[in-house]
C-alpha cells in the first residue's frame, strides 16, 4: 500500500503540487525504507539524520525532478522505451537517475578535476539513454558533461580492412584490436588533465557507422573544451583478460576449436586496453537479467527498422552478428569475474603475454562502483555494489 502512496506523492512533486504533512512524512519513511538498497548510490546514511537534513535531501531531489521531468519524458519517448505505466518515469527519476547524477556530481567535486566514469553495457542495456538522462540532470546540477564511446575509437576503415585481410575472423568491427587505443589514451589524458583556468580545445573522435555500406569510418572530430564529468561507455569498457583456463570448456556459441582460438585471441588483445581502463575513476556495469536478452533486443530493433522502410538484417544475420560478439568476449565468462560472482578460482596458465603483471590483472580495477541489473524492458530492476 505504501508503495502506491509513494508513487502518487512523487508524481505530485513532478507536477509541482504542494505536499500535505502526511504525504511529506510518508515520503521520508519511503526514503528510509529504500536507503538500505540505495545507499551505495546516495552515499548518505539517512538513519538518524535530523529532519532538517532529510528535508534538504527531499527538496533538492524534488527540485531536480520538477526541472527535468518533461525533458526526460521526451527522451524516453524518442528512445521508444516502453514503461509499464507513464508515472514510472517519476519513480525512476526519484530512486535511480537523480541519486546517480548527484553521486557523480559529488564525486567530481571531491576530485577537483574532471571525473572519468566508465560505463560497461552490452547491446540494448541502455548505455546511450542513461548518458542522455545524466547529461540533462548534471546540467541542472551545474556540471558540464561529455559522452565518448569506445565505438568512437575504432580504427579507420582502411586500417580495419587491412586488419581483416590478415585476420579473416574479424568479420565485423567491435572486438578488441579493432580500436585505436593510443588515440583513446591521448583523448582521455587531455580530458582528465585539462587546465580548469585556461581550457584548450580537445578533438573528440567521432565515428559514423553508416559509411562504407555499414562498415563505418571516422568523421570530423567534435571540438570540446573539456567537461566536469566524462562518461566513457562501451560494450567491454573495463573488462580484464581472463586466464586461459577459463576457456577450457566450450560454451555456446563457442563450439569449435576455431571459435575457441578466436575467443583466446580476443582475450589476449584485452591486455592492450588496460592502460585505457587506468584512466577510469570508477565503473558502472549494466547487467541484463539474462545475457540472451541482447539477441532478443537486437532482433526487435531490426524488425522495427524493416517495418519503417529502412534496410535491416534478417533474423539469421542478426543472430550471427550478436553471437559474433559473444564468441569474442562471452558474457558468461567475463561478467561474473568482473562482478566478483565467479565462485571457482582460476590460475593464469600459459598467458599469451608472459611479461604481464598478474597482480595488476587480479586486483579489482577499475573499481566497479555499481552494478545495475537490467530487465527485459531495458529498465533498471536492481542496483547493487559488487
Amino acid at each position: 500500500m505504501i508503495e502506491n502512496q509513494l508513487i502518487r506523492i512523487i508524481e505530485l512533486i513532478g507536477h509541482g503540487d504542494r505536499l500535505s504533512e502526511q504525504d511529506d512524512n510518508l515520503l521520508k519513511q519511503g526514503l528510509l525504507q529504500t536507503n538500505n538498497q540505495l545507499q551505495f548510490i546516495d552515499s548518505k546514511d539517512l538513519h538518524g539524520l535530523e529532519d532538517g537534513v532529510m528535508d534538504a535531501i527531499i527538496n533538492q531531489r524534488s527540485h531536480l525532478l520538477r526541472l527535468s521531468y518533461l525533458e526526460i519524458s521526451h527522451v524516453i519517448a524518442r528512445q521508444n522505451i516502453q514503461l509499464d505505466h507513464p508515472s514510472d518515469v517519476f519513480t525512476l527519476l526519484w530512486y535511480y537517475w537523480i541519486p546517480l547524477a548527484q553521486k557523480l556530481a559529488d564525486q567530481q567535486q571531491k576530485l577537483s578535476r574532471p571525473l572519468i566514469q566508465g560505463l560497461l553495457g552490452g547491446q540494448g542495456t541502455g548505455k546511450t539513454t542513461l548518458g542522455v538522462i545524466l547529461s540533462i540532470l548534471l546540467k541542472h546540477l551545474g556540471k558540464t558533461f561529455l559522452s565518448i564511446s569506445l565505438d568512437d575509437l575504432y580504427k579507420t576503415y582502411t586500417d580495419r580492412k587491412k586488419l581483416r585481410d590478415r585476420r579473416p575472423d574479424l568479420i565485423w568491427r567491435g572486438p578488441p584490436n579493432t580500436h585505436d587505443v593510443d588515440l583513446g589514451l591521448q583523448v582521455l589524458q587531455q580530458l582528465r588533465d585539462r587546465n580548469l583556468d585556461q581550457p584548450q580545445p580537445i578533438a573528440i573522435p567521432r565515428f559514423d557507422k553508416s559509411l562504407h555500406n555499414g562498415a563505418g569510418d571516422r568523421i570530423d572530430p567534435e571540438i570540446s573544451y573539456g567537461a566536469d564529468i566524462v562518461l566513457f561507455e562501451g560494450w567491454f569498457v573495463g573488462m580484464r583478460p581472463l586466464p586461459v583456463s577459463a576457456f577450457r570448456n566450450f560454451i555456446p556459441p563457442i563450439l569449435t576449436e576455431g571459435d575457441r582460438e578466436f575467443a583466446l585471441e580476443c582475450n589476449a588483445n584485452l591486455y592492450n586496453y588496460l592502460p585505457l581502463w587506468d584512466y577510469l575513476d570508477s565503473l558502472i556495469v549494466l547487467v541484463p537479467e539474462d545475457y540472451q536478452y541482447s539477441l532478443q533486443w537486437r532482433l526487435e530493433a531490426e524488425h522495427k527498422l524493416i517495418a519503417s522502410g529502412k534496410t535491416g538484417m534478417s533474423d539469421q544475420e542478426t543472430t550471427q552478428f550478436v553471437e559474433y560478439f559473444w564468441k569474442a568476449l562471452h558474457p558468461e565468462l567475463f561478467l561474473p569475474r568482473l562482478l566478483g560472482t565467479h565462485t571457482t578460482g582460476d590460475r593464469f596458465l600459459g598467458d599469451p603475454i608472459p611479461s604481464i603483471n598478474r597482480d595488476r590483472i587480479n586486483r579489482a580495477y577499475p573499481p566497479v562502483d555499481l552494478a545495475i541489473e537490467i530487465s527485459r524492458s531495458h529498465l533498471p530492476k536492481r542496483i547493487y555494489r559488487p
